[in-house]
């Protein structure tokens, strides 16, 4: 059985000195906007919720990537190519940034989702929301519980990039603007890929199931694939300096371990332990998510089948027999099996590629281990 991601985070204590790094700049935070009184601090509470409990999985990437393709504690890169020499805090500060604009993408991905819930907590939408109405104050309780989540996804974002700034100020500067290209086409991609998940929930579905499954894996690599993975190891790896093929193959590494991350996501979404994942069982089909697994049960079933997922899949009153009809069609179909199929194809070449790079160690090994862990986790 693989290592749980956190557990290899905590190596080389990643985990413990990013969180380090993540609060300080909360405390930063709370500094900075305290003089605007008391109204603002429940926004700062809501950034340290929201970072509190990650797996820490981006960071933990970008820094074996590091390691792996020679940077050390030294805060030199073996056979470095374009000058960069970061150091291990410049590595440990991006995989903070990492973090933050993760907090960013959840707060607005929440909002898009109508999700009730993140890490097993009310998701900031629904707990502004809830204030709101508890207070008893004028207008819509859902309309300011998402602006304040909006907000929340903008002062994450404005915080990524102070700490991305941080991160690489001692940079040379053909360095620095490398890792920020990286940096910035990761953001550009993921807001790109959530316009792209919010139009294949808008447009029409169920008459091409290869269709279907094509647009929904177009968004996970948009939106999820390159930022869990790629875009992390591609960071390490720049900041140790390597060329332009190392760069590629990292990231020919790094998609496919990211889209097998999120199928597992999706399988979990529906098949998931409440009280593993953090959020209801079954909410991706409450919330109607258009996914590969549900593509593949509609290519499968018969006309009931078919009916039942096109009329029930995200009905807002669906209720937990219907969840458990929706189950039923996928594990008839074997759309379940057809999904940890594919990401076995994904995954087992990217790791067999890793496992025969000539990289170094403990990188490397850390490395495999963590794609390992991604995509056969249960959380």
């Amino acid at each position: 059985m693989a290592s749980s991601p956190s557990s290899l985070v905590d190596v080389d204590q990643v985990r413990h000195d990013v969180d380090e790094i993540l609060a300080d700049h909360v405390a930063a935070l709370r500094v900075e906007l305290e003089h605007l009184g008391p109204a603002v601090t429940p926004l700062v509470e809501a950034v340290e919720r929201m970072l509190s409990g990650g797996k820490r999985l981006r960071a933990a990437f970008c820094y074996w990537s590091w390691r792996a393709h020679g940077g050390s504690d030294l805060g030199t890169a073996r056979g470095a190519s374009e000058g960069v020499d970061a150091s291990r805090t410049a590595v440990l500060r991006v995989g903070a940034a990492l973090e933050l604009f993760q907090a960013a993408a959840l707060f607005h991905d929440d909002v898009m989702d109508d999700s009730d819930t993140r890490r097993g907590k009310p998701s900031a939408h629904r707990h502004f929301a809830e204030v709101h109405q508890g207070a008893g104050w004028a207008g819509s309780a859902r309309r300011f519980g998402e602006s304040a989540a909006i907000l929340l996804g903008d002062l994450s974002l404005i915080a990524s990039e102070r700490e991305l700034a941080l991160a690489v100020a001692g940079l040379p500067e053909a360095a620095r603007l490398r890792v920020r290209g990286v940096f910035d086409r990761m953001r550009t991609e993921v807001t790109v890929g959530q316009y792209l998940d919010v139009l294949v929930q808008a447009t029409p579905w169920g008459e091409d199931p290869v269709a279907d499954e094509e647009r929904a894996r177009q968004v996970i690599r948009a939106k999820s694939a390159r930022y869990s993975v790629e875009h992390p190891m591609a960071l390490g790896a720049t900041l140790a300096g390597v060329d332009d093929e190392t760069l590629r193959r990292c990231r020919g590494i790094g998609l496919p371990l990211g889209e097998a991350f999120q199928l597992r996501d999706d399988l979990l979404g529906v098949f998931g332990d409440p009280g593993v994942t953090g959020k209801p069982a079954g909410d991706d089909l409450r919330e109607g998510k258009r996914t590969v697994l549900v593509s593949r049960a509609l290519r499968g079933a018969d006309r009931d089948g078919r009916s039942l997922v096109l009329e029930r899949l995200g009905a807002p009153d669906l209720t937990a027999e219907g969840i458990d009809d929706l189950r039923a069609v996928i594990v008839r179909t074997g759309a379940d099996r057809q999904v940890e199929q594919l990401i076995a194809e994904l995954a087992d070449p990217a790791l067999a590629a890793l496992e025969e790079a000539t990289l170094a160690e403990p990188g490397r090994s850390m490395l495999v281990e963590l794609g390992r862990a991604a995509v056969d986790r249960q959380t």
